[in-house]
């Protein structure tokens, strides 16, 4: 059954309570985080499962009653209690399972999310821009925030890459679906002849890496300045403010220029930085050495793809689990929640 475990969660539970309190436990902001999360599960299981025995309980005791009495009123109630509590046992089962399910060790944090155009030109660059802009039109639904860490403009408008970091309850669960080749099909701006392109952009996720998490030597770290530039490479400031920082020794590299000041752009690229090295430590933990991140946008070229959006039918189609919607215009304005909720869904079915 599943409440038979309940206990050995309660022990867990009392164990972590004590270690809360611990003052050497308290002034070490990594471990009180990571006891803080689990408290939190703990409590949360706890709370359902003794619940839910309690309810599993009462139902042999109303089944038990309906089949003794003979009094046709007193078996309708009984039957109606039955159904009543059959309906609450299985409602709790659900929600046990649920919490049951292995935790993903990034649940709780925030998101960085990078998107390329690939595929197409310059219209893969406008699709970019347009995937950015849905996502922060989900952000502010999912009542996130959704911060501009940097952007490379094209020439009309669009992106070659842009980057943001989304902070919010459940932005990992939710956002982290979103990782891989989009396609878009579309006539674009610049065709005369009315015909409809395939292009494509890439979307990689990451999980924000807090400083405890990943220490930086600074002798792996090479740091260089150069001046901002715009479309088309004009120079956008008079002052070497941009930054480009080189992890030595993986060869990462991470570039900065939204911001004036150049320890501002040093500081977010440091945050991406952090966050792209976590990944590739979480990956190699997981014997997919730095694998997860490239399978998460792979070629970027057109026949791969996670989703397409066809703007002729007004349709937005999820090849991972088959899923097609003829509101296009709305999940672009942000409405992303049917998708999200069917991939969560899905990822659930597959680990119960």
């Amino acid at each position: 059954m599943l409440t038979d475990g309940v206990s050995g969660f309660q022990d867990e539970l009392r164990d972590v309570e004590a270690r809360l309190g611990d003052p050497a436990v308290q002034q070490d902001p990594s471990q009180l985080a990571e006891l803080g999360r689990r408290f939190k599960q703990l409590d949360e299981i706890v709370t359902v499962g003794t619940r839910l025995r309690s309810l599993e309980a009462d139902l042999e005791e109303a089944r038990q009653m309906f089949t003794a009495t003979s009094d046709s009123n007193e078996r309708n109630e009984m039957r109606d209690m039955v159904t009543e509590l059959e309906h609450s046992v299985e409602q709790d089962s659900e929600t046990l399972r649920q919490l049951l399910l292995p935790k993903d060790p990034n649940e709780d944090r925030n998101v960085i999310i990078e998107i390329r155009g690939t595929a197409g030109g310059e219209e893969a660059n406008l699709f970019a821009r347009d995937l950015y802009d849905m996502y922060q039109g989900f952000a502010k639904r999912q009542g996130w925030k959704l911060e501009r860490l940097s952007a490379s403009a094209s020439d009309m408008g669009g992106f070659t890459e842009i980057s943001g970091l989304i902070s919010g309850e459940g932005a990992w669960t939710r956002m982290r679906h979103e990782a891989g080749p989009h396609r878009v099909q579309r006539i674009p701006v610049t065709e005369s002849q009315g015909r409809v392109h395939t292009s494509a952009a890439t979307v990689a996720v990451l999980p924000e890496a807090a400083e405890v998490d990943v220490e930086l030597d600074e002798t792996d770290l090479q740091v260089d300045v150069y001046r901002s530039s715009g479309p088309g490479g004009q120079s956008v400031n008079t002052t070497d403010s941009a930054v480009r920082i080189t992890h030595i020794p993986t060869g990462i590299v991470v570039s900065m220029q939204d911001e004036k000041s150049q320890l501002q752009n040093k500081q977010k690229a440091l945050r991406v930085l952090r966050s792209r090295l976590l990944k590739a430590e979480q990956d190699k933990a997981a014997a997919e050495a730095s694998d997860m991140r490239r399978d998460q946008v792979r070629s970027g070229d057109r026949s791969e793809k996670i989703r397409t959006y066809n703007h002729k039918e007004n349709r937005v189609t999820d090849h991972r689990i088959g899923l097609t919607l003829y509101k296009l215009d709305r999940v672009l304005a942000g409405e992303l929640e049917e998708i999200s909720d069917a991939l969560i869904q899905a990822e659930q079915r597959d680990l119960l």
